[in-house]
C-alpha cells in the first residue's frame, strides 16, 4: 500500500493526514503546501492525523517535526497529533515526540474536507538529500536517543554531499 498526504483548511485550522504507507514526505509540494500554511494571516492551529496511517518513515517524522518546532519559534500552539496505532505510537513516543506535539488516540471523525496533496518528483538529488539530512538533524534535537539512532546516516549523508560538491567544483 503507497502513501498519500490529505490536506485542507477552514477558518484558519489546517488538517494535514497521512494515509498508508508513508515514505519520505518532504516533496517540494508537501513544502510549499507548508509555507502557504505559515503565510496565511487566518492561521490559527494545525493538526495531524496520523489515524489511517499504517507506517511513517524518519524522514517524514523529522519534517513533522520542524513543523512542530516553527510553530513554537512562532509563538502558536502546540500541533495536536491523533494516532491511535500502538506501533506508531511507540515510535512517535521513543523519538520524544509527546514534547513537541498533543498527542491523542481518540479519533473523533475529522470531516473536514480534505484534498490529496499531489508528490512531485521535480526535486533535484542534492537537495533531496539536505532535506533528509535536515529532517534527521531535527530528530536529533528532540533527544539522545534519536541522536544516537540516526548519527551515522546524517555524518554518511553529509559525507556524500561533500564528495559530490568537491567533484563539481573540480576540488
Amino acid at each position: 500500500m503507497s502513501g498519500k498526504i490529505m490536506v485542507g483548511s477552514h477558518s484558519g485550522v489546517y488538517v494535514i493526514r497521512f494515509e498508508g504507507d508513508v515514505r519520505l514526505a518532504v516533496s517540494g509540494s508537501f513544502d510549499r503546501y507548508l509555507d502557504a500554511m505559515f503565510a496565511d494571516p487566518e492561521f490559527v492551529s494545525v493538526l495531524i492525523d496520523l489515524s489511517v496511517a499504517v507506517a511513517i518513515d524518519s524522514t517524514s517524522l523529522g519534517e513533522l517535526a520542524k513543523l512542530s518546532l516553527a510553530l513554537q519559534k512562532r509563538q502558536q500552539p502546540i500541533p495536536l497529533l491523533i494516532c491511535d496505532a500502538p506501533d506508531i505510537l511507540r515510535i512517535l513516543n521513543n523519538m520524544g515526540f509527546e514534547d513537541v506535539f498533543v498527542i491523542v488516540s481518540d479519533r473523533k471523525d475529522v470531516r473536514q474536507q480534505l484534498a490529496e496533496l499531489p508528490m512531485s518528483n521535480d526535486i533535484a538529488e542534492d537537495e533531496m538529500r539536505q532535506r533528509v539530512i535536515d529532517a534527521h538533524e531535527t530528530l536529533m534535537s528532540l533527544n539522545e536517543q534519536n541522536e544516537l539512532a540516526f548519527r551515522k546516516l546524517v555524518d554518511a549523508l553529509q559525507a556524500e554531499s561533500g564528495v559530490r560538491n568537491s567533484r563539481r567544483t573540480g576540488s
